[in-house]
């Protein structure tokens, strides 16, 4: 399997506090890769350390070179961060949300090709592409900033926390989303609080405790894992009949 991204002994840290501790990863390129765990954990700072937001220690090898700390560098490198709280440019409308995400493309039949191609991934922002992005449901933000993310015609697309506030209905079909664009051929690294919707898509997953991985394996695996149903789906732990 090809490894788009590989991460060795990453560590992130905020002044005397170490967030992650000597991390390992390898993302599959063309793949869904899950970083779960609960708040706190450092899934978040994870995805900001590869797009150059937080400072890193280690070595984290993009499509067979060292990545670049330089954010904007990241970027044009073609790994893309959509951040927790979708944070759409309200007073602009959603087309010029859309325009503003295409800045490292120069080509203006590339950007109007990058547009056409969102608003049919989602057709619902080319009803709304004049309206005021900030009068937009969350659910519709949340598209928003990831046909914005898309605009800049990634690699990679890492997302955080996509459903978040979202209702359920609206939540499905995100993750519906996600799946296509991922069949689109672009890789995902989904950093998710929903642990089962998340497992139930990715086709790897890491789980990540204090800064530190404690588990990886195929998502259906990590599913169907005792452990990981008690920790993070709310499954109860099965008492053993012959326990005294």
């Amino acid at each position: 399997m090809s490894h788009i991204l590989e991460i060795r002994n990453l560590k992130i840290n905020y002044g005397v506090h170490e967030a992650v501790h000597g991390l390992d990863m390898d993302i599959a390129e063309g793949k869904i890769t899950a970083i779960i765990g609960s708040n706190g954990a450092g899934k978040t700072t994870i995805i900001n350390a590869i797009s150059g937001i937080v400072k890193r220690e280690g070595t984290v090898i993009y499509r067979g070179r060292p990545l670049t700390q330089k954010a904007h560098r990241v970027v044009r490198e073609g790994v893309v961060q959509v951040p927790e709280g979708r944070r759409v440019f309200a007073g602009l409308s959603v087309e010029e949300n859309l325009r503003l995400g295409a800045y490292t493309v120069r080509d203006k039949k590339q950007i109007q090709k990058l547009l056409e191609q969102q608003y049919e991934l989602f057709p619902r922002l080319e009803e709304r592409k004049r309206q005021d992005a900030g009068t937009l449901s969350g659910g519709e933000q949340q598209m928003l900033a990831i046909s914005r993310g898309l605009m800049s015609h990634p690699r990679v697309l890492m997302l955080d926390e996509p459903s978040l506030g979202l209702a359920p209905v609206i939540v499905e079909d995100v993750f519906n989303h996600i799946k296509r664009i991922c069949e689109d051929g672009v890789t995902i690294i989904l950093v998710e609080q929903n642990a089962k919707k998340t497992l139930s898509i990715c086709d790897y997953g890491y789980v990540i405790e204090n800064g530190r991985k404690v588990m990886e394996g195929n998502g259906s695996d990590l599913l169907e894992n005792e452990e990981v149903q008690y920790a993070y789906l709310g499954v109860d732990r099965q008492e053993d009949p012959q326990d005294p």
